[in-house]
């Protein structure tokens, strides 16, 4: 039997976006004759504001925060408990106002069930900020160097890149590769395919998607779709 792990931002939707109509639809057919699970960094009501709550319930699980919240069928199964120390957050705040990027929206430092999203710019972001943000990253490699930065100072923790302009940082071994062995537990014969828009080294995709049979990295929901279609 094949489990099909999803991620949601940049996999399943645009970043920050909502599901395309016509995708959603596919997708919670998909979810009657397959096994579905979403993977993602963000919670419950953030997930629904972007797939719609017909396709979160669709699926087998959601796991969100990485992980570190479990839902089956739209019921709550787990959830972790943990939140980050002062020495983090003020050092994150630290990064967040000596970076030489010129913007901030706010909401730099979004604390979430089990893990924290860490974004320079900030969540508040528009579609052009985010863009301006995206184009920055990509000539300074930022989010590499306190990805670096972070992970040095704090050893205790796991530093990712998510999405398009954040980090995801949870507790050593918090990250989204905890559904595997979630998932090995309960479902030990299942053969896992996952999708992913960061499997990358150091990206929030990586670690979960080398421990499955199959992966495939996209550059949005249309090669999902394009895929599953195949």
């Amino acid at each position: 039997m094949t489990r099909f792990l999803f991620d949601i931002d940049g996999t399943l939707t645009d970043s920050r976006q909502k599901i395309d109509s016509n995708f959603e639809t596919y997708m919670i057919d998909f979810c009657i004759s397959n096994k579905v699970a979403f993977v993602t960094g963000s919670d419950k009501s953030k997930t629904i504001e972007q797939i719609g709550e017909k396709l979160f319930s669709s699926a087998d699980y959601s796991f969100n925060c990485a992980g570190n919240e479990i839902w089956s069928k739209g019921h709550l199964v787990y959830k972790a408990e943990w939140e980050p120390g002062v020495e983090v957050v003020e050092y994150l705040q630290h990064l967040v106002d000596h970076s030489k990027f010129h913007t901030r929206t706010g909401n730099h430092i979004e604390i979430r069930n089990g893990m924290l999203n860490f974004s320079i710019i900030g969540r508040n972001c528009d579609s052009e900020q985010r863009k301006e943000y995206v184009e920055w990253d990509k000539s300074t490699s930022e989010r590499e160097r306190l990805q670096v930065k972070i992970s040095a100072r704090f050893d205790e923790l796991d530093v990712f890149i998510g999405g398009e302009t954040g980090l995801d940082i949870y507790p050593k071994g918090k990250n989204k590769e905890q559904v595997i062995d979630f998932l090995k537990v309960h479902e030990p014969s299942e053969k896992c395919y996952y999708f992913g828009d960061q499997i990358f080294k150091n990206g929030n995709d990586y670690n979960i998607a080398m421990r499955c049979d199959n992966r495939y990295q996209v550059r949005g929901w249309r090669d999902t779709y394009e895929i599953l279609k195949f």
